[in-house]
């Protein structure tokens, strides 16, 4: 229901209140109309106020339109969003209807993948409900392509997969549990992975971060070339080695992991020999470089933004403490971000693992 239709069934204007108040007895009742009035004026005012997160440079606005979807479908909890080279933005999350969800860059809804996604991947709906969760983009010599991960149905067992996809979410290669050999497939023992990433040289990265804590780099035939990792908090070793990033913001690329659990940032070279930490994070789920700087969904209520050196240049939305049931009423507040994107133009979108994933659009309107 509207903010008008709240305050006052019908809305008057000021001169319907002013004829309204020369019949009605006494001026008390007139007083009365016209606070009424000014009360709704003020309410208004406020709901029209633009939501805005962050300060200066990293001030972003909330666009209230976009993300919506047609009646009779809905988001389950936010897994991941990318944006293609147009512009295009695919939010995906633990739902059947969509499955993935497919805007243009002004924000149309553009296209719904449920049982047509489902079967290029060989599950039905349900299945895909039940293991999604990661989604890589990435431009590769030969094009654009996505890299998909799923999680373990605990309950079926379904799941554990990575495969690669091209934009219209047709299969390319597949690798993980149950898959059969063949020249586009290869079985690999995860456990329950998390998050894919790709080096300018075409090496992939894969964290099972639900699983085993290990570290995979495969060459981009998908040949295995090195594993590190393993439970536990020395540098090395992870706990919940949620997402991985192949940075280029220094002078040579290297490689982010997202160690959730122990509330840190591991960088690594491409070869996966350590080089140091980065602290002081609250649950950092994944990246995404835009701009000279690393954007990192924290599942402890915020976005975070560091630059080339690791240093922090701004926190944005923090929401700790709010009650996540309650957090629809604190739009420029986060509850738990669980993946971002930004497009050419430096917007942010953000999903949470929220029932409803909560996904967002930020303009960038900096101050």
């Amino acid at each position: 229901m509207s903010q008008d239709r709240l305050l006052f069934p019908h809305k008057l204007s000021r001169r319907e209140l002013l004829n309204a108040s020369a019949w009605t007895a006494g001026a008390l009742v007139l007083g009365g109309s016209l606070f009424a009035e000014r009360r709704y004026l003020k309410a208004a005012d406020a709901a029209k106020k633009p939501v805005k997160i962050g300060s200066g440079r990293w001030t972003y606005t909330l666009d209230e339109t976009w993300g919506a979807l047609p009646s009779g479908m809905s988001y389950g909890f936010g897994c991941a969003v990318v944006v293609d080279s147009q512009d295009k933005v695919y939010v995906t999350s633990r739902s059947t209807s969509p499955c993935v969800a497919v805007f243009d860059k002004d924000g149309k809804l553009l296209e719904t993948w449920s049982k047509d996604f489902a079967d290029n991947v060989r599950y039905s709906p349900d299945q895909v409900k039940a293991t999604a969760h990661g989604l890589y983009w990435s431009r590769e010599p030969e094009g654009e392509f996505f890299y998909f991960t799923e999680n373990v149905d605990k309950q079926m067992g379904d799941g554990a997969r990575v495969y690669k996809t091209d934009l219209a979410g047709k299969v390319l290669y597949e690798l993980g549990k149950g898959v059969k050999a063949s020249g586009n497939s290869q079985p690999f023992d995860f456990v329950n992975p998390t998050d894919v990433a790709v080096a300018p040289n075409g090496d992939i990265y894969i964290v099972d971060g639900y699983g085993s804590q290990l570290v995979h780099r495969f060459d981009k035939n998908f040949k295995l070339m090195k594993t590190i990792g393993g439970r536990g908090k020395e540098h090395g070793q992870f706990n919940v080695c949620h997402g991985v990033w192949v940075s280029s913001l220094g002078e040579e690329p290297e490689v982010y992991i997202a160690d959730r659990a122990n509330n840190r940032l591991e960088v690594y070279s491409l070869g996966l020999e350590y080089k140091r930490t980065v602290p002081e994070m609250k649950l950092p789920c994944c990246f995404y470089q835009h701009d000279g700087h690393l954007y990192i969904p924290e599942l402890g209520a915020r976005v975070s933004i560091i630059d080339a050196t690791d240093q922090v240049v701004a926190r944005l939305g923090d929401g700790a403490g709010i009650d996540k049931a309650k957090i629809g009423e604190h739009p420029d507040r986060f509850a738990t971000p669980h993946a971002l994107t930004l497009d050419s133009r430096g917007d942010l979108y953000v999903v949470e693992w929220l029932p409803n994933g909560r996904p967002r659009k930020f303009k960038h309107t900096p101050a």
